[in-house]
């Protein structure tokens, strides 16, 4: 479905003016512009937001914020009442490249999907690239999530209602912590959510997929930033062939937790994404796989009134209740595996 033209040549241009110089010349400015845009988010009075930490196997205490949908009633006889209001609990892994982005940078986003998919949101402030590269970004979310399935993190967590949820970078590192988790044996996550996730080594022009050479120009994300990214946070060259780093790189792709899969149409990661869904099905794990049309890397941030982050909701909600089924019924999207 080809993009509006005018929108199509808008972001062309941006995404020109923003990709001069290599990410590793412009991730601190970048960090910079995130962290003033987070102090303009607005609290929801139907969303509690608290701080807590946990702490990390070297004694780091990793930052986190709990997004939990409230209740609220008034009425002239019984005055006010305020109530948790959620039916699971989602963990939450903020992309950025492992560089960029942080728990404030995504409070709105955080905040919308706790109300919209009526749901705690636990989103961890993970140490960033280069300062902290491979895997140290993947243990401090690897952590937090035993914890929270443990029990000592949260104390009403039902770890059968826990949703492992990233986008971008943050799919990444959710896609290796349910890898992780299995080979580790310590805790079994049931769900996860990955939208647009990097899970492949290669983002080069000769790459495998077609999707890194046809959006890896002109739409927000370049390829060149993309490997900017992956070489700020690998610690040596061994490391790209991890499948901890690139979990399309496992042999063995068995018993992981049901996953969803959001790909983007016009996003470069694209290809990888539905190709990770697909071998997750072979491997015999239930798979919902959608391609969200007209979409860009990026887009989950975008406001909510927008078609496509309310598209997104529309599919991870109907997923997460169990309604796989009205997934593949939406002109908005494309149903690629388990909508049938």
């Amino acid at each position: 479905m080809p993009l509006n033209k005018a929108v199509r040549a808008a972001i062309k241009t941006i995404t020109r003016l923003s990709s001069g110089e290599p990410i590793q010349k412009t991730y601190e400015q970048q960090r910079t512009a995130e962290d003033a845009s987070a102090r303009l988010t607005l609290a929801s009075p139907r969303c509690r937001i608290d701080d807590f930490s946990a702490t990390a196997s070297d004694g780091y205490e990793i930052p986190l914020k709990v997004f939990t949908p409230l209740d609220i009633d008034f009425s002239l006889r019984n005055g006010l009442h305020v109530n948790d209001d959620f039916r699971g609990t989602i963990l939450f892994f903020h992309g950025g490249g492992w560089a960029n982005g942080d728990v404030d940078f995504y409070s709105d986003a955080c905040m919308r999907t706790a109300l919209r998919l009526e749901r705690r949101l636990v989103s961890v402030d993970y140490r960033r690239s280069p300062e902290h590269p491979f895997p140290t970004a993947l243990e401090d979310c690897y952590e937090v999530a035993r914890q929270l399935f443990e029990g000592s993190l949260l104390y009403d967590v039902d770890p059968e209602h826990i949703v492992l949820f990233g986008d971008s970078a943050g799919g990444n590192l959710a896609a290796a912590v349910s890898l992780l988790a299995r080979d580790r044996g310590e805790f079994k996550p049931r769900t996860q959510m990955l939208l647009y996730p990097l899970v492949y080594d290669d983002h080069s022009i000769t790459s495998l997929f077609d999707s890194v050479r046809e959006n890896g120009e002109d739409y927000l994300l370049t390829r060149e930033q993309i490997e900017g990214y992956v070489n700020m946070y690998i610690r040596r060259p061994q490391d790209r062939t991890s499948p901890y780093f690139a979990p399309l790189l496992s042999l063995d792709l068995s018993d992981q937790p049901r996953t969803l899969l959001m790909s983007a149409e016009y996003c470069p990661l694209r290809d990888e994404g539905e190709a990770y869904a697909a071998r997750l099905q072979a491997d015999g794990t239930e798979v919902v796989c959608v391609r969200i049309l007209d979409g860009v890397h990026g887009y989950f941030l975008y406001p909510s009134v927008l078609s496509l982050v309310r598209d997104t909701y529309r599919v991870m909600k109907a997923f997460l209740d169990g309604e796989n089924k009205t997934v593949g019924e939406d002109p908005a999207w494309l149903g690629l595996l388990g909508t049938d």
